[in-house]
Parts: C-alpha cells; sequence; structure tokens
C-alpha cells in the first residue's frame, strides 16, 4: 500500500516536472482544466487537479471528479502504473478487472495522450533510419 500512494504522489511531481521543462507537454496541458483521482477498491487514493498549466494533488479522494481510475487493490495498481508498457498494460487491466475507469471517456483520452509524455523517447537505430 505505501508503495502505491508513494507512486501516486510521485506521479504529480513527475507531471509537473515534465510541464515546466517540455514545451510541447507545457502546451499539451496549457488552459485545461480537469479533476481526477487514481484510487483502490478500499477506498485509498488520490486526487488531481490540472489548471492553468500546472498539476497539483492531494491525499485523499474527491466528490466531483471528471474521471476515476479505480484498481482492485494497490499492488495491482502498482504492478499497472509503474509498468514500462503503460498502454498496453492499462488494458489488460480493463480486460482483466484490475482497473475500473468511470466518468468522461474523452476526458480518459486525453490524459493518456499526457501520460505518454513521460515515457521515455523511443531510441531508433540507425540502420532503421535509412529509407532502404
Amino acid at each position: 500500500m505505501l508503495k502505491f500512494k508513494f507512486l501516486l504522489w510521485l506521479f504529480a511531481q513527475l507531471l509537473q516536472r515534465k510541464i515546466r521543462s517540455d514545451a510541447d507537454c507545457a502546451r499539451y496541458v496549457g488552459a485545461k482544466k480537469l479533476t481526477f483521482q487514481i484510487r483502490t477498491a478500499s477506498g485509498a487514493g488520490r486526487t488531481y487537479l490540472i489548471e492553468r498549466g500546472t498539476v497539483r494533488s492531494t491525499a485523499g479522494l474527491s466528490e466531483k471528479p471528471n474521471f476515476t481510475l479505480s484498481f482492485s487493490s494497490a499492488a495491482k495498481g502498482f504492478e499497472i502504473l509503474s509498468a514500462k508498457d503503460a498502454q498496453p498494460a492499462f488494458l489488460r487491466g480493463v480486460g482483466s478487472q484490475d482497473l475500473a475507469i468511470s466518468g468522461d471517456f474523452r476526458e480518459v483520452l486525453w490524459f493518456q495522450g499526457l501520460t505518454a509524455f513521460l515515457q521515455p523517447p523511443r531510441v531508433i537505430a540507425p540502420w532503421d533510419r535509412s529509407p532502404f
């Protein structure tokens, strides 16, 4: 449980750092106003507020989030959120019902685009750059 809570706290810090250091990410967030929460089925979680190009997070849950990512357990949440292959891990979690998504799915898709900024850049081998 502690690793999951630490990961949720760290997530907000990483997003805020990326927004400050990456102009594309800052433009993506721009004037977006969004409240979402990531939680477990038992009720432990964190609420995130994206507003005016900043990310803030608070412990606990919000009354009216735009969407909620709810994991079956803290261990499953940590496993899915810290996976190297983020999007396939999310899809596997939804398929196995370890992850339930509720709320506005357009905002969930926007959020998936935001998390793509946190992925390390793909390294393309020199021989793959050639058109031949």
